[in-house]
């Protein structure tokens, strides 16, 4: 097996096994629209290779705000947009997905105005943001507004959507024990602290049915100590997930305290020691699983990929910040295996006005 390999996934045909990871643009226009930026930075990643692209991380409430030009699919007047987008990403036989969640007080936005939730009122280790404890009404509406984005991307024409549990978004605190303090029976035991995932994944199969593609991105282990989601209760979680019916499950990790610097998005990755450094945590859970899992983090060798797919349960890789480098790098790969990214993870893409690789920006200035 190879990552070139076509294979079946759901319903669908991928022509390789890789994908682009969830990676927010800030190009979308201030009422979460799709722009003429965003179309043309997606139809490089479709004419690059990937078999399969998460549309960055979506709204699914009109009032949030998460990150400035972050695109939306909370109202039904979102969904022509999504859907031109969507034919964009088809035009080279590349599959679309989109991913939607809540930020929360993981935000870069200004709070005043705003109700901000939380699954505690503990302030965020990153922003100094204290949310509001979510009272049942408050869990009710984000998990209704899942459903309906949900619906919106399915009826734009998306191959799937994915759920965003990861890189300390709301549903990523509910499982960290340090953001969920609550007593209730959203908080304590792991089945307890995902509840509200799963009352989302039930409630995303009520609108799109059975068939149709649902992922999540969740952390394989937040590196957090016990502030943080374990590996352990990662597989108890997942395992809940495969029952409930989720197609896929992608896995990232890390934490959003400075202080640890276990951050997702790990530097210096030049030795190939140093890279898909989720894999050993990943291999672990894959081995409890029956749907398939992607890995993500650090992907950027082409034999280290080949060796964990014919090593491991590991299925699928997905790629972030060497696609904002080089959205071609898997045409180049295909040619020449052994071609090292543009990309040297030095974590310099996120830029006022739009994101991309520094050298672009650079050779614009």
């Amino acid at each position: 097996m190879n990552i070139f390999n076509q294979t079946n996934f759901a319903n669908l045909s991928l022509k390789n096994r890789l994908w682009r990871s969830a990676t927010w643009l800030g190009m979308a226009d201030n009422q979460g629209y799709v722009t003429d930026r965003v179309k043309e930075e997606y139809r490089k990643l479709s004419k690059g290779g990937v078999g399969n692209i998460i549309v960055e991380f979506t709204n699914i409430l009109e009032e949030e705000k998460t990150y400035p030009g972050i695109l939306s699919l909370a109202t039904d007047k979102h969904i022509l947009g999504m859907s031109e987008l969507a034919k964009i990403i088809h035009e080279n036989n590349t599959n679309a997905f989109v991913q939607i969640g809540y930020g929360g007080s993981t935000t870069s936005m200004p709070i005043e105005g705003r109700e901000i939730l939380g699954p505690s009122a503990v302030p965020n280790i990153s922003t100094g943001i204290v949310p509001k404890e979510m009272n049942e009404a408050d869990i009710k509406k984000i998990v209704n507004g899942m459903a309906e984005a949900a619906l919106r991307a399915k009826n734009a024409n998306f191959d799937g959507v994915e759920i965003h549990a990861a890189h300390g978004y709301l549903f990523s605190q509910f499982l960290s024990p340090y953001f969920n303090q609550r007593t209730d029976n959203y908080g304590g035991s792991i089945t307890n602290r995902g509840r509200i995932i799963l009352e989302s994944l039930d409630a995303m199969r009520k609108k799109v049915g059975s068939q149709y593609p649902i992922l999540i991105k969740m952390h394989c282990d937040d590196q957090w100590g016990d502030k943080g989601l374990s590996v352990e209760d990662s597989i108890k979680l997942a395992k809940e997930l495969e029952k409930r019916g989720i197609t896929a499950i992608e896995f990232s990790g890390g934490n959003i305290d400075n202080q640890t610097g276990n951050s997702p998005l790990k530097p210096k990755l030049h030795k190939i020691e140093d890279q898909s450094y989720f894999k050993d945590e990943v291999r672990k859970i894959a081995e409890e699983l029956s749907v398939p899992v992607i890995l993500v983090g650090g992907n950027r060798n082409v034999e280290l990929m080949n060796h964990i797919l014919n090593n491991s349960k590991i299925q699928y890789f997905a790629l972030s910040r060497t696609l904002l480098s080089e959205p071609d790098l898997p045409n180049k790969w295909m040619e020449n295996p052994e071609k090292k990214p543009r990309c040297v993870s030095c974590n310099n893409c996120w830029a006022e006005g739009g994101n991309n690789c520094i050298i672009d920006r650079k050779k614009r200035a």
